[in-house]
Formats: structure tokens, C-alpha cells, sequence
């Protein structure tokens, strides 16, 4: 059973993910502001005093909040684990000698994003450069990316060839012989390109923007 004081802070911590305190958020629901102050949680002979279902259905409909996200502000789970992952630029992730053979990036030194744990999976971030992936990525976007990760029709990709030229695409078909790319952008032409020529591929898991 859920406690006076779980929901207080669960209200509390609503509040605070969307930049307000408590009173703002009231005002937001269209409440009185002081319908969340601390001194009105408690009455004046001790007895707790909790807030009506209809208050806490309109600051949720206020910020956009299902009831199982405010569940999860009830009893918050434990953040989960994070993982420093290399951060590669660009003109970086065309240079070969700074990966190794199963398209990692070599040695150490690189700067670091903090990532959740993505378990055994191999990870690590490159920074987009140049409009050639717009309106999907954009300059400055850090993707995401994991070589181990398999890959199949629809996925997006960053391909590294031997001579050092880096795309992002998206992966069409896929043979013994050759790789088919789709270009994220119509102003750039679509790539048939043979597997002999590529150093590696790395599946975009996610993009931070």
C-alpha cells in the first residue's frame, strides 16, 4: 500500500522533472498555488491530509504524465548502470589505424560520453559532421553505434570503406558480394558497394541529438 509520504514525494518529483515546484505545477493544473504547499500536508492535530484523485489526474493531463509514469515517480526504480563510451570524430572514424580489426576504437585516450549499459554489446559514439545526413541526422548529432550488433534490412548504418571514406545509410539489402546502402538524404545517390571494400559497419543503436 502506497504511503502518505510516497505520494507527496512522487508529486514532488513531478514537479521537478518538468522545471517547477510544487506550487507551479498546481498553478499549471489549473489548482490553487498553494494546493501543494509542505504545511498543507499535515493538519494542524497531525492527521495527514492526501491529495484528491482529481488533483492528481489534472497535473498529470497538465504535463503529459500517464498513471504508470507517475507510478514510477511513486517508487522510482534505480537508475541503470552507465558506461563511459569513446566519442569519435568524424574525419576520425575515417582514419583505419585507429580502430582495430572488429571496428573498435584502439587504445585509449579518446574522449567519453556517458551511455546506459547496453550489456555485451560493444559501443561507441561518433559525432556527425556536415549536412550530408539531413534532415535525419545534423551536424554536431552524436550516433551511437555498435559494430557487434547484427544487421538487417532497414537498419541504419555508419560504413567505414578501406580508403577511408565514412556514410551513414541505411542498409537496403545485403549479399555475399555486396552491400546495397539507402542515403538518408535525396540529394545524395544511394551506394552498391562490394564487401571487399568495407573496413566496417556499425548499427546505429541511438542518436543524441
Amino acid at each position: 500500500m502506497l504511503t502518505h509520504t510516497q505520494i507527496w514525494a512522487a508529486i514532488d518529483r513531478l514537479a521537478e522533472a518538468n522545471g517547477m515546484s510544487a506550487s507551479g505545477l498546481a498553478r499549471r493544473a489549473g489548482l490553487d498555488a498553494t494546493s501543494f504547499n509542505k504545511s498543507k500536508r499535515v493538519a494542524s492535530d497531525g492527521r495527514e491530509r492526501w491529495p484528491s484523485s482529481e488533483s492528481i489526474a489534472k497535473i498529470l493531463a497538465a504535463t503529459g504524465t500517464d498513471l504508470h509514469g507517475f507510478v514510477d515517480l511513486v517508487e522510482p526504480s534505480a537508475p541503470p548502470p552507465r558506461m563511459a563510451v569513446p566519442l569519435v570524430g568524424w574525419a576520425q572514424a575515417g582514419s583505419g589505424g585507429l580502430f582495430t580489426e572488429d571496428g573498435m576504437p584502439a587504445g585509449s585516450g579518446w574522449e567519453e560520453i556517458a551511455f546506459p549499459d547496453a550489456g555485451p554489446d560493444k559501443l561507441f559514439a561518433v559525432e556527425v559532421s556536415g549536412d550530408s545526413m539531413e534532415p535525419l541526422y545534423r551536424d554536431g548529432d552524436i550516433l551511437i553505434v555498435s559494430p557487434d550488433a547484427g544487421i538487417r534490412r532497414g537498419d541504419r548504418v555508419v560504413v567505414r570503406l578501406h580508403n577511408g571514406e565514412v556514410m551513414a545509410k541505411e542498409l537496403e539489402r545485403q549479399t555475399l558480394r555486396n552491400v546495397e546502402l539507402r542515403s538518408l538524404n535525396s540529394a545524395h545517390p544511394n551506394r552498391m558497394i562490394p564487401v571487399s571494400d568495407i573496413s566496417w559497419i556499425a548499427r546505429i543503436m541511438w542518436v543524441r541529438q
